[in-house]
């Protein structure tokens, strides 16, 4: 990789603001998802420029206990659309959990609290020549978001692991994008090795290739030092993120620069 240069990064700072908004629409998608459209007053002002920022949501009890806190979960903000007074929000249904209990669950007219994002890291598309996007489920409300938004031309290189047999969902202007979907191994459970197999498989430049990695956090790590230590990307050049963690209910981390 081009060591005299790395991706343009642009960190812009939002006011953080709880909102409580209504359920306006229940979407079901594969692959077991859910799509949740929130709208109300309150999301005037929301702004969120980054295709992998995360929000709070807040989920009530589930025993309904009186004096008990709501479970807090990160998530992205799969769109919003000012001008319909519409944000979506896109769930994972796996199995267990105060999310995906909520979500499977979730009528119009119910109410959801959220708060933030507190920033944004706006990646310029226009220093990336090559777009690569690896991670599981959890990862594929921002790989869409940002396939979406990504200028036409753009080359996107995503490589998503689901439960075998699962239909992924379709993205936006696939001519420009290599879509590889990755059976997940049931024996195995969470782990890098199927990810890190399609891969090797991949040619990839040596030069202003940007990975994005999202997936369970020890296989993000995993990921990472195979794009660094095999395939010779500058640290610059990969963005990875636990976006949960085996036996950690609510775990949501970067995977440092150092890792």
């Amino acid at each position: 990789m081009d060591n005299h240069q790395a991706p343009l990064v642009t960190r812009i700072r939002h006011e953080l603001t709880r909102r409580t908004l209504t359920v306006s629409r229940v979407e079901r998608m594969p692959p077991g998802m859910v799509r949740i459209v929130l709208s109300g007053a309150e999301l005037l002002g929301f702004t969120s420029l980054g295709f992998d920022d995360h929000i709070k949501l807040f989920f009530p009890p589930e025993n309904d206990g009186q004096g008990l806190a709501p479970a807090m979960r990160d998530f992205t903000p799969r769109r919003y659309i000012p001008e319909r007074g519409e944000l979506w929000i896109d769930f994972f249904l796996h199995e267990g959990g105060p999310a995906t209990s909520w979500a499977e669950q979730a009528r119009v007219g119910q109410t959801l609290q959220i708060a933030g994002p507190r920033g944004s890291a706006v990646i310029d598309p226009a220093s990336i020549d090559v777009h690569v996007f690896v991670g599981d489920e959890t990862a594929l409300p921002a790989i869409g978001r940002r396939l979406e938004e990504l200028p036409a031309a753009a080359r996107a290189v995503v490589v998503a692991e689901t439960a075998a047999g699962a239909a992924g969902p379709p993205f936006a202007n696939q001519s420009a994008h290599q879509v590889l979907w990755v059976s997940r191994d049931r024996q195995q459970g969470p782990g890098a090795s199927a990810l890190i197999e399609a891969l090797r498989g991949i040619a990839l430049p040596r030069e202003r290739c940007f990975a994005w990695v999202a997936c369970e956090s020890r296989a993000a790590r995993a990921i990472r030092e195979y794009l660094r230590d095999d395939r010779g990307f500058d640290r610059r050049w990969i963005k990875a993120a636990g976006y949960w963690q085996q036996g950690a209910p609510g775990a949501h981390e970067p995977v440092p620069e150092e890792a």
